[in-house]
């Protein structure tokens, strides 16, 4: 039986795949668990490389990982990609070191680039610019260096939740040390700032089918 970790940041980006599912919490970790001829643990436990290395441990510690995947939102790098949609990625590229992890066979075309906070508009075209990046997330690199070391394949199906020219607030204000978002802080925020409001609704849909599309990316991988 093969025990496969699917490791996101918010429960939002899981929500779809796990419906149905086992769920438990602990110590700001979530994890949902799923057996069929295989076992299936998802997890989440906030933005960010140590909240994405809290949930690989989680998972980890009941028993060995066989199969790990990195899920959820990214930015868009490059104007061509549509939001919602999913993409299966090549490698993942550490922006605070450099380091690049390949994805296991059958993995795509497109890199993923991994940064410590939520990119704007600039960031996005500076990290694409130097990395050659079409995707920005928070956590990938993180979980591709444990399966690096454990020696087990890693995958990354990241969706588009923001554009490359979204102008949404900066939400690194509103994340804790954890990798926490702070909804109430940021509501307030939003709701006295109207001019922010249709981007973000725009966000908001984006990411209800961006979670979709993960679901959908990974189970049609997973039964191939």
């Amino acid at each position: 039986m093969t025990r496969t970790a699917i490791i996101a940041a918010m429960s939002g980006e899981l929500k779809p795949l796990v419906r149905g599912w086992q769920h438990k919490s602990s110590n700001g970790i979530r994890t949902w668990a799923h057996r069929d001829d295989n076992l299936y643990v998802a997890a989440c436990a906030g933005a960010g490389q140590a909240a994405a290395t809290r949930a690989f441990a989680e998972i980890e510690k009941d028993s060995p990982i066989d199969l790990v995947f990195s899920i959820g939102w990214a930015g868009a790098l490059t104007p061509d990609l549509a939001p919602g949609t999913a993409h299966n990625l090549a490698g993942v590229i550490d922006v605070q070191t450099g380091e690049r992890f390949r994805c296991d066979a059958g993995a795509g075309e497109l890199w993923l680039a991994t940064s410590p906070k939520v990119a704007d508009e600039s960031e996005k075209r500076r990290i694409a610019s130097t990395y050659s990046a079409a995707l920005v997330d928070m956590e990938a690199a993180a979980i591709a260096r444990l399966a690096q070391m454990r020696g087990i394949p890693f995958y990354a199906i990241k969706a588009i939740s923001d554009p490359l020219g979204a102008k949404l607030p900066d939400f690194n204000r509103f994340l804790s040390q954890q990798g926490q978002f702070r909804t109430f802080r940021f509501s307030i925020y939003a709701a006295l700032r109207p001019w922010y409001w249709p981007s973000l609704a725009r966000m908001g849909e984006n990411s209800r089918k961006a979670s979709q599309s993960i679901t959908e990316s990974l189970s049609n991988f997973l039964n191939e």
